[in-house]
């Protein structure tokens, strides 16, 4: 060899080595560089500092209008037992209960009777807008309308007094304020209903019965409605 061929060899060589140093287009890996490389969770997770400012603050949660319904809300004002002497729950209630042209009194807006064989009882809820009025329940020979003491025509051999003070059952027009079912009621026990007078603040039912010759006992209790209103119901025990 020529001592004017070895240079070129020379310079053949270094090229050859510096092309060896670049990334492959098959996959293989490359020569490692001198730069640190970014880690995995750096990459995938910003760090606080790089949070966007524009990002939402959290919001606070909309404040309740008033609080649901639950199954703690009902109680019990009178447990099982035979009211041959009337059982009475007292309410104060501020009157008027609205200012003028409202109703001055709490008002009865719904009537419902709901069966439950299961539990062994029957339910009739008297649903009012307005405070809970104090209610008076009572086992009678025969039920009389309040204002003219006429007796109230009912179904069935024993009668149940309800009786709502203060209350209404009507609205400043004058026409009835509540809505309720067919006053006939075909149930073991509970045979039907019917009003018994809304004269000066009483407002007053009759419940029909029918028993084997044992008084039935009856239950009471309080509950509020998710629309708001206030419930008393009288549960009548099945047979």
């Amino acid at each position: 060899m020529t001592p004017q061929r070895v240079p070129l060899l020379a310079s053949l060589v270094v090229l050859l080595a510096a092309a060896c140093t670049t990334t492959d287009h098959d996959g293989a890996t490359s020569a490692p560089s001198t730069a640190p490389a970014p880690s995995a969770t750096a990459a995938s997770t910003p760090s606080p500092t790089a949070v966007p400012t524009t990002a939402p603050a959290p919001t606070s949660p909309a404040p309740t209008t008033g609080r649901p319904p639950a199954a703690s809300d009902w109680r019990v004002t009178y447990g099982w037992a035979v009211p041959t002497a009337p059982a009475r729950v007292s309410h104060a209630v501020r009157v008027p209960v609205t200012p003028a042209p409202g109703e001055p009194l709490p008002v009865l807006v719904d009537i419902r009777i709901g069966d439950h064989p299961s539990e062994g009882w029957t339910r009739v809820t008297f649903a009012f807008r307005g405070p809970t009025p104090g209610y008076q329940v009572a086992l009678v020979d025969r039920v009389d309308s309040d204002g003219s003491g006429d007796p109230i025509d009912l179904p069935g051999n024993a009668y149940l007094s309800v009786r709502f003070d203060p209350a209404q059952g009507h609205l400043t027009s004058g026409r009835i304020s509540f809505t309720a079912p067919a006053r006939a009621v075909d149930l073991p026990t509970l045979r039907g209903w019917a009003p018994a007078g809304d004269f000066e603040g009483h407002l007053g039912f009759g419940l029909g019965l029918r028993t084997t010759g044992t008084p039935l006992p009856v239950r009471l209790g309080e509950s509020t409605r998710p629309d708001g209103l206030h419930v008393v119901s009288v549960d009548v025990r099945r047979g």
